[in-house]
């Protein structure tokens, strides 16, 4: 099928309606904008294993996993049951079920360096958490953080700023992603004010490559915070789940003291957790936090449904071995159609830029463009995702639109000089 037969009437009819009564129509990092208009999809109906279906039935083998949650891809068999089975006794209590104390207890022994485990609904209402506990149990005001780096959408780390005054963010200040000299810098700057440093466990910004961890880094976080007595937060909240089950900061040969998950922990259920050490339980305990629906139970019963299997099933290591097989295709087919790209990130959590594009994305926006009227989903600016759910076949069905996609570019933007 040709980029020209990929037509989307039926989605693009809703989306005008949606935008007489929602503002923009579809809001956030689902918006068409960060797309390609007019190439992509805009509503998505049916969706299972590694494969969505959109609204005009046109069939995609996905690479973006809802952005992340779908660890082992939709619908999944084993947590739709076990979400099912709790469905049937309750969902949202008065009170707690009895699964959050399972679910906490089963975090806990396997994740590196964590004593408990409170639970929330996503990222953003972690982050903003773990910050909290960090400034109560150190009574100081700052917190460092990377310059530029994702952590929600709250004041402190609100990308766009736009109704947000100045003052929520001046309890923060910014060091340069591998750049251990500037923090340490920090800590001389701001002494004894430095409450926590969040990161990442590697760089993943949208509309960048990624950036893994210079040799040393990491662990010179993890030394200057205990150093100065500021708890290291890991923010794990797109990256958890696919490198470690202990943690992807473990993965990496990193200890924090704190930290937090999100997406991929509940297969597609609304749940995220922050995780610490025995040292901040009492600053936990003293930062009042609350949702009506942070202890909802059909997620935590997803959530212990998911990580059972993910141990099952070997998934982490299924990930890598097909990220890996994913990644060599793409770099052969861009080869064969003199095209020079980048591949950065862990092989399960893979991103793809071409060199001649210098960050504008031209050629990236094409190549997904094209790869989606073959029926892969690429996004074009954020990083991908694999699934426990993507076989070698899923993978080689997208290499060919991806052969397909990598001729478009080099027909529309030219090869790369050799």
């Amino acid at each position: 099928m040709t980029r020209s037969d990929w037509q989307h009437p039926i989605g693009d009819e809703l989306y005008e309606r949606a935008k007489r009564v929602i503002p923009g129509g579809i809001y956030g990092h689902q918006s068409p904008v960060y797309l390609v208009d007019g190439a992509f999809p805009r509503f998505l109906c049916e969706a299972e294993g590694c494969r969505v279906r959109d609204a005009d039935g046109h069939e995609y083998v996905d690479f973006l996993c809802s952005y992340g949650p779908m660890v082992l891809g939709y619908r999944d068999a084993v947590v739709e049951a076990a979400a099912e089975r709790q469905r049937r006794l309750c969902d949202s209590g008065n009170l707690p079920a009895p699964n959050m104390v399972e679910l906490a207890e089963k975090l806990v022994s396997i994740t590196a360096g964590a004593d408990w485990a409170m639970f929330a609904k996503n990222g953003s209402d972690v982050c903003t958490w773990a910050l909290a506990v960090a400034r109560r149990a150190t009574r100081r005001d700052l917190v460092a953080m990377v310059e530029g780096t994702y952590h929600g959408v709250h004041g402190w780390c609100n990308p766009a700023r736009r109704g947000f005054p100045d003052g929520e963010r001046s309890g923060i200040v910014t060091f340069p992603w591998n750049d251990a000299g500037a923090l340490e810098e920090l800590f001389r700057k701001y002494d004894g004010r430095i409450a926590g440093v969040i990161a990442t466990p590697f760089r993943h910004e949208a509309r960048h490559d990624s950036v893994m961890p210079g040799e040393g880094f990491l662990q010179a976080i993890r030394e200057l915070s205990t150093r100065h007595s500021a708890v290291m937060i890991s923010d794990d909240v797109r990256a958890g789940f696919r490198l470690s089950l202990a943690g992807s900061m473990h993965h990496f040969g990193v200890t924090p003291d704190m930290t937090v998950y999100s997406k991929a922990i509940a297969n597609g259920y609304p749940l995220s957790v922050m995780l610490g050490s025995d040292a901040l339980r009492k600053a936990a305990e003293d930062v009042f936090v609350t949702g009506t629906f942070f202890t909802q139970a059909v997620p935590i019963a997803a959530a212990i449904a998911t990580i059972g299997e993910i141990e099952k099933r070997s998934a982490i290591e299924h990930m890598d071995r097909v990220g890996r097989r994913l990644c060599g295709g793409l770099t052969a087919r861009a080869r064969a159609a003199g095209l020079a790209v980048t591949i950065s990130g862990p092989p399960s959590i893979p991103f793809l830029s071409f060199v001649a594009d210098e960050g504008r994305l031209e050629r990236s926006r094409t190549f997904a463009a094209v790869a989606a009227s073959h029926g892969a989903f690429f996004h074009p600016a954020h990083n991908w995702f694999v699934s426990a759910a993507h076989q070698d076949a899923d993978i080689d069905f997208a290499l060919d639109a991806a052969e397909a996609a990598m001729a478009a570019v080099a027909r529309e933007h030219g090869k790369d000089a050799r």
